[in-house]
């Protein structure tokens, strides 16, 4: 029987909650006594499934959990559960007023020190203090320990290799041949490497014998990807045709995952497989590196401007053409290739 439960509130982007679940991974090891209910958005429920002790409770905030009214029924249907404690990693206004409610009702909250502060100083241009800063995996991991958990984060990938879809099976059926998943699309702009080059990427990584898989993104990034399929050999656009716990189980049969700073790196952290990450106005620094991955993998060009943004929200500051586009496709080919075959 379990001696405790408490609530977990993280409800985006894709991959902070992906960062949680890895965290949620070793936290249930070593806590196997406790019960956690993970509230997140209803497309993250994947990333929780086959983690033992952990039950999903989704938020809608667009319906049902719209407003004030709508966090208090969800507070209300998360009461049920008499939870010992809240774990807020969210720290928004949302996550703020349920934890609330519960404070109010005499339950223990903690929440997530995200460390703002230093990170305006490390992005700021003036007077930058740039240094590592703790890893937001750690951060996660410190409000469990302020609860009084023992955790303790191995930071190496854990490879956790699924079944694969019927419709990908013939896909993989080459055993002998490498695969590698790319990643290439950001939810903003700045992060992403320029479509041009990464095509330059793709046509030199042709010529290897590889299967390539293009992840992530909606229907234009699906055109763009389909458009790759077309016109360049071994590439397989995976858009649109699979379920988040699908490309999960595919990537978890990857031997490497490109990727930019984004979801993608941390749903290949999630399964255990190494990325080969991207960085432009953002920087490792800021600690948002997929959860077991190394600063080696990423590749980076030096500027004392950089990192300009956290979140990639803002440009890049460093040179006429974007820092990120400075780095050269032969240069990222050549970091896969010493990986794949290292």
């Amino acid at each position: 029987m379990k001696s405790q439960k408490i609530i977990v509130l993280r409800f985006s982007a894709m991959g902070d909650v992906a960062m949680v679940a890895s965290v949620l991974k070793e936290f249930m090891l070593q806590n196997s006594n406790v019960e956690v209910i993970m509230v997140s958005r209803p497309q993250f429920e994947a990333f929780f499934a086959e983690i033992n002790g952990v039950t999903f409770h989704a938020i809608h905030p667009s319906t049902i959990h719209k407003g004030l009214v709508g966090l208090f029924k969800l507070y209300k249907d998360l009461k049920i559960h008499e939870p010992n404690g809240v774990v807020d990693l969210h720290d928004n206004i949302r996550s703020r007023i349920v934890s609330g409610f519960f404070r109010l009702a005499g339950v223990k909250i903690k929440r997530i020190d995200k460390g703002r502060r230093e990170k305006k100083a490390l992005t700021r241009i003036e007077h930058k203090i740039f240094k590592q800063l703790k890893q937001t995996i750690e951060r996660y991991a410190d409000v469990f320990r302020a609860f009084g958990f023992n955790l303790q984060l191995g930071h190496k990938l854990l490879r956790d290799q699924k079944k694969l879809p019927k419709t990908a099976e013939n896909l993989f059926k080459n055993a002998s041949v490498k695969k590698i998943g790319i990643s290439p699309f950001a939810q903003h702009n700045y992060k992403m490497y320029s479509l041009e080059k990464m095509e330059q990427v793709i046509k030199e990584l042709e010529k290897m014998d590889l299967q390539i898989f293009i992840f992530g993104g909606g229907q234009a990034e699906q055109e763009i990807a389909q458009n790759w399929a077309i016109n360049h050999k071994n590439i397989h656009n995976l858009i649109g045709y699979f379920s988040l716990e699908e490309e999960l189980a595919i990537i978890s049969n990857l031997d490497l995952m490109l990727s930019m700073d984004s979801s993608g790196m941390h749903l290949a952290s999630l399964m255990g497989i190494p990325v080969v990450s991207i960085w432009g106005p953002t920087h490792p620094y800021a600690g948002f590196l997929g959860y077991g991955q190394q600063q080696s993998d990423c590749l980076q060009i030096d500027h004392p401007d950089r990192p300009t943004s956290i979140y990639g929200n803002k440009p890049c500051l460093c040179v006429v053409e974007s820092c990120i586009d400075s780095i050269d496709p032969k240069e990222i080919v050549n970091k896969i290739m010493e990986k794949l075959y290292a």
